[in-house]
């Protein structure tokens, strides 16, 4: 498959690199990391990276605006977004060829060519190993695609402690740090706190709710967010806050958005994707998202978390 992936990225001299909503840094990495190898790889190609850029990520990278025009023709390569409907910038649809390239569960098989790897710990390492397989067939690595990739590794693997950690995973980690640059300021960047974040931190770990079979929630509304001057993404943040606590199996934080509930769930073990498909979710066995629409499904939602733990 990788072989087929480098076939497609030759043959076109457009390639347009997309990401999911909401992104994280490992939709940040894989997606910046991949477009900085074909960059290098390629000068005579025009590569974008493009959707709406989140603030928290400024460090990482800036999205590039193209116009619809440009998608006439080109290869369009969506990175670690399980189902069409979180693509960032519907536009992807525009494109000749679309290649899907993800580590989450296969659920919406989209796209004329898929590689899947749920084996691995993120798509950033998914694009290490794109690079190892074909260097000797010209991709070059770079110092700030080598950054962009081990943000994404880290992020998904939280520090390398997730159980998706492999063996692989270090030493592509180990790889990646021999390139130049700032390994410290990056984690910092990555893991600073704005002040009003960590007050509402402080404030969830204070007032989540213990329910019977080690699992917990936490409701965020709006008044809340308004409370603490706290934005939707930076609340989903905090949802490992809780990661810490004793005999925890598996929790959910419902964050109330404009037009739905947004839900984040992690377990311990129990497998919560299952969970969250039925409330027009997916993700990971341990890390999914879900979506509902009146507070009344909070209680389905943990009736089902409290089943399966």
């Amino acid at each position: 498959m990788k072989k087929k992936i480098l076939e497609k990225v030759k043959e076109y001299s457009t390639i347009i690199v997309h990401r999911h909503v909401r992104p994280d840094p490992d939709a940040y990495g894989s997606q910046g990391g991949l477009v900085e190898i074909l960059k290098t790889s390629f000068p005579d190609k025009q590569i974008y990276a493009v959707g709406n850029d989140e603030p928290s990520l400024s460090f990482m990278r800036k999205m590039d605006e193209i116009s619809d025009d440009q998608y006439e023709g080109a290869l369009v390569i969506v990175c670690d977004t399980a189902n069409q409907e979180r693509i960032c910038d519907k536009r992807y649809s525009l494109g000749s060829y679309l290649i899907k390239i993800d580590h989450h569960p296969n659920e919406d098989p989209y796209g004329d060519m898929r590689w899947v790897d749920t084996s691995a710990s993120s798509v950033s390492e998914m694009i290490y190993n794109f690079y190892l397989s074909h260097k000797e067939d010209g991709l070059k690595m770079t110092d700030e695609a080598a950054r962009l990739l081990f943000a994404g590794i880290v992020g998904d693997t939280g520090r390398f402690i997730y159980p998706s950690t492999t063996n692989k995973t270090f030493d592509y980690a180990g790889d990646l740090i021999r390139y130049d640059f700032d390994r410290t300021n990056l984690f910092n960047k990555m893991y600073e706190v704005d002040p009003k974040v960590l007050k509402l931190q402080g404030f969830i770990l204070q007032n989540f709710e213990w329910r019977p079979n080690g699992i917990a929630s936490m409701v965020i509304r709006k008044e809340l967010l308004e409370q603490f001057d706290v934005s939707v993404p930076e609340a989903s943040q905090l949802v490992s806050s809780l990661g810490n606590v004793k005999d925890i199996k598996a929790w959910a934080f419902f964050i109330e958005e404009d037009d739905q509930i947004r839900v984040r769930l992690r377990s311990k073990g129990p497998i919560i994707n299952e969970v969250a498909k039925k409330f027009n979710g997916g993700g990971h066995p341990l890390a999914a998202g879900a979506s509902i629409y009146h507070w009344e499904e909070v209680d389905e939602v943990m009736k089902e978390l409290e089943s399966i733990c």
